[in-house]
């Protein structure tokens, strides 16, 4: 008689930024996989339209989720974003962007993420897990794969007592392994492509068992883009936004991105 062997599947959703359509396909292929649980990683607002269209798919299938930066901002009804960029274009998308979300979002739907924790922490067998949106130390902080350092993560491991840290906020996927089978994993965003030239968006899902251990998966998703870049335009907002969800470039926001990842990109 073979052994039943108990596993534990676990989807993680990077920033959605409004992009409700993703959310929605990433909802059906995720029930699909039978999961045990759903996270949100944070940044349910931003960059596409009509915010309200996020939080009923969140709520009607029991997406557990934290707060980012847009959350503690559209919340608590501040002045920008804290998104963390410093140039000036940027910032100049980003506040665009930030007061056409805050503008378009309900007030019951300004309170639900005002309270969210910033960090949520369960075990995995012998595993302390940790998600958060930016870095464990601090919200709005974009870890780089190129531009962060093994030493630096081991260090935020150890700092915050983690074996498997989950964050998001850059847009860009990416996984280290650390010494002791500890690890850093970039969950990739729903909202938007990863400029690499496809339209397609991701998620993370996780698996553990007793025999196995944790395997991690990326899992590409496609999505009406078209549809996408239409609702784009018809709430006018920036024409590169539309572009960025029709090419798979980014268009902005790219002053941030390391040379490495932006020499990857096309623009």
């Amino acid at each position: 008689m073979t052994a039943t062997v108990l596993k534990t599947r676990i989807a993680l959703l990077g920033g959605i930024y409004s992009n409700y359509l993703a959310l929605g396909e990433a909802l059906h292929d995720i029930k699909q996989l039978g999961v045990d649980a759903i996270y949100c990683l944070g940044d349910m607002g931003a960059f596409g339209p009509y915010p309200n269209r996020t939080f009923p798919l969140l709520h009607e299938n029991n997406v557990l989720c934290l707060q980012g930066n847009y959350d503690d901002s559209i919340g608590n009804q501040l002045d920008d974003c804290q998104c963390g960029y410093t140039d000036p274009r940027d910032n100049h998308f980003a506040q665009i962007s930030y007061d056409y979300t805050l503008a378009n979002t309900s007030a019951e739907n300004r309170r639900f993420p005002r309270s969210l924790p910033t960090e949520i922490r369960f075990e995995l067998g012998a595993l302390r897990v940790l998600l958060c949106h930016g870095s464990p130390r601090k919200t709005n902080e974009f870890l780089w794969e190129s531009a962060t350092s093994s030493h630096f993560l081991e260090y935020l491991a150890d700092e915050h007592s983690s074996d498997a840290t989950f964050a998001t906020h850059t847009g860009v996927k990416w996984r280290r392994e650390l010494s002791g089978g500890r690890q850093f994993v970039n969950v990739g965003v729903l909202g938007r492509p990863e400029n690499d030239g496809r339209q397609c968006v991701w998620y993370t899902l996780l698996e553990w068992s007793a025999a196995a251990g944790l395997a991690i998966t990326f899992r590409p998703l496609d999505y009406d883009y078209r549809r996408l870049a239409r609702e784009i335009r018809q709430e006018e907002l920036p024409e590169e936004f539309a572009q960025t969800v029709e090419t798979g470039w980014w268009t902005t926001c790219l002053e941030i991105l390391p040379g490495k990842e932006r020499s990857q990109g096309k623009h």
